[in-house]
């Protein structure tokens, strides 16, 4: 087809199609299979760590009885390798039955007895990026009812093995397909990231009105360069990426690696910080069942919590270069702020930063603000528009900063 003709297509499609489920008004938070267990399938060798009901159920019971669910840690999401190799004989996808012997319905009920949802994967395409069966043209009402049926609450649509134009006639029919099942189900929405993320291939208005969030970059991996990366890309291409997120529509840089192997504690807290700048989905991909208490403490931080989730869902952005450092800055409900300043370097040395209020442009409350270093948990007093602050910053750490007018109150 030619690209003008996708292009018409594409805003055609936009007016035809809204998503109206009401869903994740503040950024979704979980957790998801993927970056710590990719498509590992070998059960018998490996039972604990395959992708199967036992791996679900066990981090289900970990969200419920350690604290992530009651702080907002609500879906727990399959990613690809679920299903059989074929479809059954109605046409309808099914699950491993070695691997999920109760089936999906009874692991939706199991998880939804925990006071958790439950999220799966499903991919735009002829095959799953793992090679498994994937959702066709033809295939797409189906497949939504039956996700439906098992009371699924959340469904990640991935884009391998199609095209552009069936990825624009796609995403929107299943929208569409959800939309009418009647069952609220979150559309997670991989299609931008397979056309570059960014205009005029990429209609974030129209991903606003089909999707709940989208992937526009590439997949994270567990490494500090990964993280950067998309920092980077995210920075580049905020004028773009700013306006298209708010309530029940969210970019999504990729899930939070905290509590792995690739990350050292600095580098940890400065995923969780722009994360939490950038309006993301808090969505973990991890061991809960022994992840060191380090990084479960930086995870349920209840003020980085608070700031994630605040309901004003505006995206904050780079505000400042300097050298190795960056000023990330997001504005928030009731006159309040955060603000990262992040160190690139590697050289060894904690870095020097003094900025100040004014400087900073939150200036509106003559009174001044309560300032609160986010990860000490600390209490830093009230400042003036003029009063400085002064910080150092560690190698590929954060300082993540929140202050609120003195006249308001919070409870993180």
């Amino acid at each position: 087809m030619h690209f003008t003709s996708l292009c018409i297509l594409m805003t055609l499609l936009a007016l035809c199609w809204c998503l109206d489920n009401g869903l994740v008004r503040t950024p979704p938070m979980g957790w998801m299979t993927w970056q710590r267990y990719r498509c590992n399938i070998d059960c018998k060798s490996d039972p604990d760590n395959c992708i199967g009901e036992n791996l679900i159920k066990s981090m289900a019971d970990k969200m419920a009885d350690s604290g992530w669910r009651d702080l907002g840690y609500v879906y727990v999401c399959i990613d690809d390798c679920w299903s059989r190799k074929q479809r059954d004989s109605n046409g309808r996808l099914e699950p491993d039955p070695e691997r999920f012997p109760s089936g999906m319905k009874a692991l939706a009920d199991y998880v939804h007895a925990k006071g958790l949802k439950l999220g799966i994967y499903s991919d735009m395409g002829n095959y799953t990026c793992g090679g498994y069966p994937g959702t066709t043209l033809d295939t797409i009402k189906i497949d939504a009812d039956t996700f439906a049926s098992w009371e699924v609450d959340m469904l990640k649509f991935d884009g391998c093995y199609s095209n552009s134009t069936e990825k624009a006639l796609g995403y929107p029919k299943m929208s569409e397909a959800l939309n009418a099942t009647g069952r609220p189900i979150l559309y997670s929405c991989s299609w931008p990231a397979y056309e570059g993320g960014l205009p005029p291939k990429v209609n974030y208005t129209q991903l606003g009105s089909i999707c709940n969030m989208w992937r526009n970059y590439g997949d994270i991996q567990d490494s500090w360069d990964s993280v950067l990366d998309i920092i980077e890309w995210y920075a580049k291409n905020q004028d773009v990426l700013q306006p298209a997120a708010g309530p029940g529509r969210w970019n999504d840089p990729d899930m939070l690696i905290t509590g792995d192997f690739g990350l050292s504690y600095e580098q940890s807290k400065s995923q969780l910080a722009i994360w939490a700048i950038l309006a993301a989905p808090f969505i973990m991909s991890n061991d809960l069942r022994t992840i060191s208490q380090d990084a479960k403490d930086l995870l349920q931080n209840r003020l980085l919590i608070y700031i994630n989730q605040d309901s004003m869902g505006k995206q904050g952005n780079l505000i400042l270069r300097f050298g190795s450092l960056e000023v990330w800055k997001r504005e928030l409900m009731n006159g309040q702020y955060a603000v990262a300043v992040l160190n690139k370097g590697t050289d060894g040395l904690p870095k020097p930063y003094s900025t100040s209020l004014g400087l900073l442009n939150v200036t509106q409350c003559t009174d001044g603000y309560k300032l609160y270093n986010v990860f000490e948990k600390e209490y830093l007093g009230i400042f003036k528009s003029s009063t400085g602050i002064d910080m150092r910053v560690n190698p590929t750490g954060v300082i993540f900063l929140f202050m609120r007018p003195v006249s308001t109150s919070y409870i993180p």
